[in-house]
């Protein structure tokens, strides 16, 4: 997973690392200065901070993203992201 996480330099990058019926672990890396725009999801999801900085927007909410940050997303919920930092997360989503 180093290589993953230390290899992107510029852009987003995501792997799917498991996958089942009822659960999905993504590893998504965004470059410095990299955006995800808002969005939902049908499903419940939790974000860990794997490496680097950013800020996670969660509802009108601004959650600071650093290493170790775990962050719950009921489902629907609206949420976007910016890279701060070389960023690397583990996505979890869950029926």
């Amino acid at each position: 997973m180093n290589n993953y996480i230390n290899g992107n330099t510029y852009g987003i990058f995501s792997t799917v690392l498991a996958k089942a019926e009822g659960y999905n672990y993504t590893l998504m890396c965004l470059a410095a200065g990299t955006n995800i725009d808002e969005h939902t999801s049908t499903k419940n999801g939790v974000v860990q901070v794997l490496k680097g900085k950013g800020i996670f927007k969660l509802f009108d909410k601004d959650i600071e993203m650093k290493e170790g940050t775990f962050i719950f997303m009921p489902a629907n919920a609206p949420h976007a992201l910016q890279a701060e930092e070389d960023l690397a997360i583990l996505l979890c989503l869950t029926k």
